[in-house]
């Protein structure tokens, strides 16, 4: 599995201009963020009184979108390019992904994608990764709650053998044994890092808190889970998932509509689904008694801090309010999160929050790491901005900045062709439009204050809120007035 490193340099970019633009808007000297007292801010300074005003924020391009279907069910997109690099890009999208994975077995859907490409039928691993290397050309897989994403990426003269490799990896894996293996113990070795790690360990509890014994709330691997992985159980999720009738592909870049077509029909044409198809994913529970849970780490320095609670699926109309909502509250450098817990208090290097989507439900989550003695504080301010957020309105300049910051990281994030290919197959494993993508920028303009602070009314009222906090045990003093805290 690999992370474009396109798509990463584009995050960190829109992330520094956005905190570029927020800091100039806000004018404010931030203290050292080394500074465990949170030194008083310094003066602020005024602006330049000739600065020009910021031009208008620009849509995302017309994709051109093209759509059609083969005759064995698969979708197929295309997004045809004249401009840019001489490049094509594949991504194939599948149904079936963390949250179908078999009981006793969550994480296998990692497994599944790491091994694809480690043979097939006619070709070992060295020989994928060879001729990859001779086309000029990378391919990776992941997997997530919905389904799982197979991407290549190689020059538009190569676009017919590498869809033919492509197809191979995707159609024929034969999870050789000893791949198997290697890729269960570098599982186990990554398993024993992560589960040393506080973010982990409050990640996974308050999965099962928000979601309990919900798929939703089961996707992180185990050590029995990884042991228990073998290739019959591989081979019958790829029999199950990877199928044309539950697939998506998404083809982009310099290629017409009618040769991609011709090409998917080649690689893909004859493919045809065996068995059941994966079964869908049922809605979590939508409401829920709040819970506190304590998960103790003797000698922790730090406690990891999680609040939250379940919220909607992703093609959910409030979905793009309340990304912008959440925007004003921790989604940004230059959030009320961030300020408070961060630039004011100095309890930590970061506070931030955030919706997270999924087919079938969603949650809302805020989180950092703080220090033992303001454990409880944190958390007193968490729920302090939640209630600031639904009493008062957001004021038309810091609308107007979150507005700007939203589109800005969006319209970064989906520059470059391969990311724009990812996100429209990730959309449609979430269940959104082919639009939806196109159309974030103008819908996200239109927010007004009153859909933040309805967002804010219905999610972020303190008395509806989940709190696990992952530290020492001498912390449960501080978190008694927040609620009856059990140990995990």
């Amino acid at each position: 599995m690999q992370i474009s490193a396109y798509r990463l340099r584009a995050r960190l970019i829109a992330l520094a201009i956005g905190a570029c633009v927020a800091g100039l808007a806000a004018a404010q000297q931030a203290p050292s963020a080394a500074s465990p007292t949170g030194a008083a801010p310094a003066p602020e300074s005024a602006l330049p009184a000739d600065l020009p005003p910021y031009d208008a924020d620009k849509p995302l391009p017309e994709l051109g979108l093209v759509e059609r279907r083969l005759d064995n069910g698969l979708t197929l997109w295309v997004l045809p390019r004249t401009d840019g690099l001489p490049k094509v890009n594949y991504v194939l999208a599948v149904r079936g992904g963390l949250a179908n994975d078999p009981d006793g077995l969550p994480g296998m859907s990692n497994l599944l994608a790491g091994l694809l490409s480690e043979g097939t039928a006619t070709r070992s691993s060295v020989q994928i990764a060879e001729t990859l290397e001779g086309l000029g050309a990378s391919l990776s897989a992941s997997s997530g709650n919905d389904g799982m994403l197979v991407s290549a990426s190689g020059l538009a003269s190569s676009a017919q053998p590498l869809i033919e490799l492509f197809a191979d990896v995707v159609r024929h894996p034969s999870f050789p044994a000893n791949e198997v293996q290697l890729a269960k113990a570098n599982a186990l070795q990554g398993l024993k890092v992560a589960e040393s790690q506080p973010a982990y360990q409050a990640n996974r509890a308050m999965g099962r808190v928000l979601y309990g014994t919900h798929p939703y709330g089961n996707t992180l691997p185990t050590e029995a889970s990884i042991t228990g992985t073998d290739i019959p159980a591989l081979q019958a999720a790829h029999a199950a998932r990877f199928r044309p009738d539950q697939a998506l592909l998404v083809v982009a870049g310099r290629v017409t509509a009618d040769d991609a077509q011709r090409l998917a029909e080649a690689a893909f044409g004859d493919w045809r689904g065996e068995g059941a198809p994966v079964a869908a994913v049922p809605a979590p529970p939508a409401a829920q008694t709040p819970q506190f849970v304590l998960v103790p780490r003797e000698n922790s320095v730090q406690s990891a801090v999680r609040i939250g609670r379940p919220a909607f699926s992703a093609d959910d109309a409030r979905a793009i309010p309340a990304a912008l909502t959440n925007t004003i509250l921790g989604g940004g450098f230059d959030s009320r999160l961030m300020r408070n817990l961060r630039e004011e208090k100095g309890y930590t290097y970061g506070a931030r929050s955030g919706f997270g989507l999924a087919r079938a439900g969603g949650a809302f989550q805020a989180q950092a790491d703080v220090r033992n003695e303001v454990t409880g504080p944190a958390v007193g301010e968490f729920l302090k901005e939640f209630e600031t957020m639904r009493t008062t309105s957001v004021g038309a300049d810091e609308l107007e900045r979150a507005k700007r910051f939203t589109a800005g990281t969006y319209l970064f994030q989906n520059q470059m062709q391969g990311a724009v290919a990812s996100a429209l197959a990730g959309n449609w494993l979430l269940g959104r439009p082919a639009d939806y993508l196109s159309q974030y920028v103008g819908r996200a303009q239109q927010v007004t204050a009153a859909q933040v602070q309805a967002v804010a009314l219905e999610f972020f009222d303190p008395a509806t809120q989940n709190i696990v906090v992952v530290g020492d045990a001498a912390v449960a003093e501080q978190l008694a007035e927040y609620g009856d805290f059990s140990s995990d």
